[in-house]
């Protein structure tokens, strides 16, 4: 696998780094930082059609966002015909990485990160999919048929 794509391999590896010191280093969020997203959502709050977008929606949608990359690039080094196998190291890292926020000071573990995260993981997935069935219906046709 990782021979096959060694690019791919670096890229997944890099990511994963990424999302490791972004879930598991210093909190991402210094005090300005806070203080404009509360501005940002204040706005929307004072606005009835955009009173829904919250502080919650928009953690939420970022983890979701954030394990998307995930679900492409392990469903591209595993294959379509590993899609649970891509999907599943999704949700074992996810709850690894709750796990570990439960010794770390600083960090809060919260069961709505492992929903948010298995889910971009699922649409990165399904999104991969989606992209490489051509490719997959090509190969299957380029196949011999057996007698």
């Amino acid at each position: 696998m990782f021979r096959r794509h060694p690019l791919l391999s670096l890229v997944t590896v890099g990511y994963l780094g990424l999302v490791g010191w972004i879930t598991l280093g210093p909190q991402p969020l210094n005090s300005q930082d806070q203080r404009l997203l509360a501005r940002i959502l204040s706005y929307f709050g004072n606005h009835d059609a955009t009173r829904w977008i919250n502080y919650n929606l928009v953690e939420f949608s970022a983890n979701v966002a954030m394990f998307v990359p995930l679900g492409v690039f392990f469903l591209l080094l595993l294959g379509r015909r590993r899609a649970w196998l891509a999907m599943l190291l999704g949700v074992v890292i996810t709850v690894g990485i709750e796990t570990a926020q439960l010794f770390i000071a600083g960090r809060v573990s919260d069961p709505r990160d492992v929903l948010a995260n298995s889910a971009g993981t699922l649409i990165g997935v399904l999104a991969a999919l989606v992209i490489t069935a051509p490719a997959a219906r090509r190969a299957r046709r380029a196949q011999p048929r057996n007698p």
